[in-house]
């Protein structure tokens, strides 16, 4: 008995604990060839977690290894019916079939395993026999060359590998980790951290790693197709465009590389562009529901509205359940579902296959369907499972956001900006929009975006990029680098990130005077922008609490807002949100302009006129005409802003007063004080 067998069986431990030394206990089992105790302590670990992905797949080795073929295939499709997507089972079904000598049914099995984990070394060496035997000399040869290419790489890479393709990013990380720290530079193996990194959204090291990786193999192509995936993630659309070019200039019919040039396209606002790639796509995959939804964001986005509602019923027909086309439709806001529209949304959400993200994406969608109806109690319902669902799978921290929000209170005082004066780039060009989301920032954004002097962005990501760089690598959750990092920064490290800043954006400028940068998550960094860029307009978009984080708490964002999926949740950040204004307010007097939404719903003109005096602008017409204007609009009120302002959409949150109770105590003062100037 080895030793650590040997003090799991002496020392007492924490059912926890002992859920994480099984598994290894049983593998030495299985290797030592004990297999009757590998079996039943593996039938022991289903007792208290009966779906456990790797207790399955023991038991199931174990009958194989003793004779209990039938037991095991039964073992297998438990183990299907529950983890689909994991290469193991599907390989140890193929040793049964060995065993039974079913070769077509095996050589289908290891198939379905190397095409969802191509590192399996022994699916390839039974699939290269299985090949020979059967006379099938040239798929023999593709096995065997996969099994040669694995047998050249390291065995830490190759095992690394597929614990990453089969979903275990901790072990695969910290393997590839140690082996890159002992052994240096590898190629493959920096590949694999770059895309951990890329499953756990850290897009910076994974740019890092993938530049390095270029720069050892210029011409390793597939990495340099992730390295412009990556460059996209970080809103880096002129740097991607570079990469795809180049990707695109050797191999211009690459379907891959066309569509990641249509997302950047995206990216850069030209989605006219985006479109025509999208449809030439389409020419060889007309069912690619993908495709249509993605041609129907960009037509949204231009104002096309019955253009992207037939994109997205196209794409909720080519693939039933499809419930971001489904989310799409109601999120136009504008769009009311038929009756057997509403019957295929109940239908597929209840649908025992559907997927966690197509289920949340449905309930968003038969909320906003119901509410439309009147139907509020229902929609409710709706809303709530959708902001479960959606919660189980974040892992948002309200106490990171308000440790941060004291940190800035502490670091950026009035002494703190009086020393700095005049510091960071003189240009007025950037209008700053900040706020909660769904408290009418796209509003103001349309207003202002009608002015002649004035250019409508989007929610641009530069200022949290620079606020990335400033937080360093593997940051402290709990003690953050910046903002404390600004105390130790001298006028020069302000007046680059500054320049460095209106570099970046005038990607997305045409030439007029102003620009708006509408990313509302920005007033977490009035202090960085303020020493950045001095002579910036940032205007404070508010609505008041309830209708605000209701509205929030209805919205499924495309990306980030975790905030945004629980009543406790939104209620905290929307207080955190007034302490943080406030203490801007106090320590740069005049610098923030406040706009209500409740005001500019009843006096639209006196409110164009502040806004346009605070920017130093002349008052214009077309700005109370603002829907109107034509200009791509990407968020969830692209289809309101087009129409002109309706009182009646104030108050909306009152048919849900019944189910709001808890909202309106976790609040608390908020409801008066968020008129507090």
């Amino acid at each position: 008995m080895d030793s650590t067998v040997a003090k799991a069986s002496t020392v007492a431990k924490s059912p926890a604990s002992v859920l994480e030394a099984e598994p290894a206990r049983i593998r030495a089992l299985l290797k030592q060839q004990r297999f009757p105790e590998a079996l039943a302590a593996a039938q022991a670990l289903l007792d208290d977690a009966a779906e456990d992905r790797d207790a399955l797949l023991y038991v199931a080795i174990a009958q194989r290894f003793l004779g209990r073929i039938p037991d095991a295939l039964r073992t297998l499709e438990t183990l299907e019916r529950h983890h689909p997507r994991f290469s193991r089972l599907h390989e140890e079904r193929g040793h049964c079939f060995v065993v039974m000598k079913q070769a077509p049914q095996a050589i289908e099995a290891f198939l379905r395993a190397v095409n969802i984990n191509h590192a399996l070394p022994a699916s390839w060496r039974m699939l290269d026999g299985l090949y020979r035997m059967t006379g099938q000399p040239d798929n023999a040869a593709m096995a065997a060359s996969h099994v040669a290419t694995l047998r050249s790489l390291p065995q830490e890479v190759v095992t690394a590998t597929g614990l990453f393709m089969d979903g275990d990013l901790e072990a695969a990380e910290s393997l590839i980790r140690a082996y890159l720290l002992q052994h240096g530079d590898h190629v493959e193996a920096m590949r694999l951290l770059a895309r951990i990194g890329i499953a756990h959204k850290v897009f910076d090291d994974a740019e890092l790693l993938l530049a390095a990786v270029l720069n050892l193999a210029p011409d390793y192509r597939v990495a340099r197709q992730e390295y412009a995936g990556v460059l996209i993630e970080l809103h880096k659309y002129q740097h991607a465009r570079r990469e795809l070019d180049r990707l695109l200039k050797d191999e211009p019919d690459n379907r891959l590389f066309k569509t990641l040039y249509a997302t950047n396209s995206v990216g850069l606002g030209e989605h006219e562009r985006a479109i025509a790639i999208y449809r030439e796509l389409l020419v060889g995959t007309p069912a690619d529901a993908d495709l249509h939804l993605s041609i129907a964001h960009a037509q949204k986005t231009l104002g096309k509205r019955q253009e992207a509602i037939d994109s997205y019923r196209r794409a909720a027909a080519l693939r039933p359940g499809f419930g971001d086309a489904y989310w799409s439709l109601a999120n136009l806001k504008t769009y009311r579902f038929t009756d057997e529209e509403l019957n295929r949304l109940r239908a597929a959400e209840l649908a025992p296959t559907a997927a966690v993200e197509d289920r949340y994406h449905l309930c968003f969608a038969l909320g906003k369907a119901l509410e439309d109806r009147g139907e509020f109690a229902e929609s409710f319902r709706y809303y709530e499972i959708g902001n479960a669902l959606k919660r189980s799978e974040s892992k948002y921290r309200a106490e990171i956001i308000e440790n941060n929000t004291q940190q800035q209170i502490q670091v950026c005082t009035a002494g703190f900006f009086a020393g700095r004066r005049g510091w960071g780039a003189p240009n007025p060009d950037p209008i700053f929009i900040v706020g909660l989301t769904r408290a009418g920032s796209t509003l103001l954004e349309q207003i202002l975006a009608s002015h002649s002097q004035v250019e409508g962005t989007q929610e641009l990501a530069n200022i949290q990029q620079i606020v990335t760089i400033l937080r360093g690598r593997d940051p402290d959750l709990n003690d953050l680098r910046y903002p404390r990092i600004l105390a130790d920064m001298g006028a020069e490290d302000f007046l680059k990130l500054g320049e460095r800043y209106l570099a970046d954006t005038r990607i997305y400028r045409s030439g007029k005077a102003f620009f708006i940068d509408k990313m509302p998550n920005n007033f977490r960094h009035l202090g960085l922008i303020h020493l950045m860029l001095p002579n910036a307009r940032i205007i404070d978009a508010r609505r008041e609490p309830m209708a605000c984080c209701f509205s929030n708490l209805k919205q499924l964002f495309a990306n980030g807002q975790e905030f945004t999926y629980g009543i406790d949740e939104i209620a905290r950040y929307y207080r955190t949100y007034l302490e943080l204004m406030r203490h801007w307010d106090r320590v740069l007097p005049g610098r923030v302009l406040r706009v209500h939404h409740e005001d500019v719903v009843d006096d639209l003109e006196g409110n164009v006129r502040r806004l346009l005096d605070f920017c130093g602008l002349a008052f214009e017409p077309q700005c109370i005409e603002f829907h109107k204007t034509v200009r791509s609009v990407r968020t969830a009120s692209s289809e309101q802003v087009r129409q002109p302002l309706f009182r009646e959409g104030l108050d909306q949150w009152k048919h849900f007063e019944p189910w709001l109770e808890p909202l309106k105590n976790a609040l608390g003062d908020a409801l008066e004080r968020y008129r507090d100037e």
